[in-house]
């Protein structure tokens, strides 16, 4: 036998050996693998709907105003398991978000099934899995770093405890910011129960975490409709426990109140309410006269609309697109639909970098910034099939109709901003037809028959939040000031406040602002005596009038 030969035989001899041993590991990391799945999951963060639907004890159509909208129930999980279906079905598969940092997990069963109590003892909660509280303890700690106006806040106020004998029910998105905010209310002295107003952006961990502190959650990621009221119900509806405060973003849960109970919503002592979707239905009771409690627009103080509206969708507006399709905006072209606060973060955003961006607007004042700003302002219809990424950013219905689906371009990418679901109308796709692949956790392609794709995200609900996370400092600035405008309204004397729609007074938003400061090691200039009596203000502010406009 030659050398080369022997030299042969050794190779395959040991090229054997290796594959047993890479084979022996594979065995190993798979037994691992299935190990570690059948454990308590630590995150199935699956996608769902939420948006304006109906508990199942409820039969009857709910009529807002001038506003309907019909509820359906989700399909099966064995509809929902279908990768690749009929846009009839609805896309509710569970899927790990980008929104939380857990792991994904098949554990299909839903929280209604599930028996759980906390460290103490108490089930009165209802979340994915109450041992991720660990877990979700560590994100609200994270969160708490980069809050401490917040924090500044709690400790100022811990010893009063303004919040005494308040009965907080509230209705926001639960993530560990919201967290913090909480826990906040909690110090001060209320008593709270809570509820997602977005089933999309529920960080199942911090859910956990404040179930085991005590706070009573209902949330996951993940809900059906039916699992969006029950949860808001629950919240509401305790035996031996009445709400006299309502925390809301998007209205739903004072929507859900003032119909279904009415003697409840009739005690209540003040709303808050911090989205514009929420808002206009307040001023719709309100035109209505059926609003019998006062109620405070956050979403329209300084310090929401100014740097929530503004900033916080200016940075996660781009971290939202690239986690669901790593587009590259450099020379793509983009419509922002509506260019209030959200609209000129985006655009802002996307025009650094090197998007061609197009504005679409009804409002001439807004048309005029978005100009002066560099934009050019069009009708949705005359970019349709060029545009590479629609973004809508109005809080209004049916912004991007059927017809503009039917007639964009392949690939175009299509998602929402704003708070309500309406803006996009997907309703429209629910045809035979249409296709619905999902391709990722909150992407849907939709395939037409020719086999054109339309890339929808977060089924048309809001994009940042469905899809990634938002700047803490950000969220630290309207938390603070839901927390005062809470304070506020519990503690006002009788008379104050009547049955109507409130702004936040301007000594509060100054005051939730030089709160912030310190963390920019800022420091303000104090007026002279001269220079006060001169401008006709107090030293101590308020600094600019009501009609100002910042």
């Amino acid at each position: 036998m030659s050398e080369s030969a022997g030299d042969g035989k050794l190779e395959l001899k040991q090229a054997s050996k290796e594959a047993k041993e890479s084979e022996n590991v594979a065995e190993k990391y798979s037994a691992m693998t299935v190990s570690k799945n059948s454990d308590v999951n630590m995150g199935d963060l699956s996608s769902a709907f939420s948006a304006v639907t109906t508990h199942k004890s409820v039969k009857k159509q709910i009529q807002f105003v001038e506003d309907k909208q019909e509820f359906s129930r989700f399909p099966t999980k064995a509809g929902r398991r279908s990768l690749s279906r009929s846009i009839s079905q609805s896309s509710t598969d569970s899927y790990s978000s980008a929104a939380s940092y857990s792991d994904s997990s098949d554990d299909e069963t839903s929280p209604r099934d599930k028996a759980q109590v906390n460290s103490k003892g108490t089930g009165d909660f209802c979340v994915k899995n109450i041992k991720q509280a660990e877990f979700g303890r560590r994100e609200i700690e994270i969160a708490e770093q980069d809050m401490s106006a917040l924090i500044s806040l709690r400790k100022r106020a811990q010893g009063e405890k303004p919040l005494a004998g308040a009965k907080i029910v509230g209705c926001t998105h639960i993530t560990a910011q919201t967290a913090v905010l909480i826990e906040t209310l909690v110090a001060l002295g209320a008593q709270c129960r809570w509820t997602a107003c977005n089933i999309y952006s529920t960080q199942n961990e911090v859910a956990a975490a404040l179930s085991e502190m005590g706070v009573a959650v209902f949330a996951w990621k993940g809900e059906s409709e039916d699992d969006f009221w029950w949860c808001i119900d629950r919240c509401v509806n305790m035996e031996g426990w009445q709400p006299n405060m309502i925390l809301d973003d998007g209205g739903d849960l004072t929507h859900w109140v003032y119909k279904k109970y009415p003697s409840v919503f009739k005690k209540i002592r003040g709303i808050v309410e911090e989205s514009v979707t929420g808002v206009h239905r307040l001023y719709q009771l309100s035109k209505a006269g059926k609003l019998c409690v006062p109620a405070m627009n956050v979403n329209d103080s300084v310090t929401k609309q100014k740097f929530d509206n503004l900033y916080c969708c200016r940075e996660s507006i781009l971290d939202g697109l690239k986690r669901t399709t790593d587009v590259m905006f450099g020379g793509k072209q983009v419509v922002v639909c509506g260019y209030g606060e959200v609209g000129k973060g985006c655009c802002a955003a996307l025009k650094a970098l090197g998007a061609i961006v197009y504005i679409t607007e009804i409002d001439p004042i807004c048309a005029l910034q978005a100009c002066m700003d560099g934009f050019r302002v069009v009708k949705l219809n005359e970019v349709i099939r060029q545009v590479d990424v629609i973004i809508t950013c109005t809080g209004n219905k049916n912004v991007v109709t059927r017809d503009q689906l039917d007639r964009m371009k392949n690939g175009c990418i299509v998602c929402n901003m704003g708070h309500s679901n309406t803006e996009i109308d997907v309703a429209s796709l629910r045809t035979p037809e249409l296709t619905w692949e999902r391709v990722r956790s909150q992407v849907d392609h939709v395939i037409w028959p020719d086999g054109k794709r339309v890339v929808l995200l977060a089924e048309g609900r809001l994009l940042n939040l469905s899809c990634s996370t938002v700047p803490t400092f950000v969220l630290s600035i309207t938390a603070t000031t839901q927390a005062l405008a809470l304070i506020e309204l519990y503690n006002a004397p009788e008379g104050r406040y009547k049955q109507d729609v409130y702004l936040l007074p301007k000594k509060m938003d100054e005051y939730v602002a030089s709160l912030h400061l310190p963390t920019f090691d800022a420091h303000l200039t104090e007026l002279s005596d001269e220079q006060a009596k001169y401008l006709g203000l107090n030293k101590n502010g308020p600094f600019k009038p009501n009609y100002y406009r910042y």
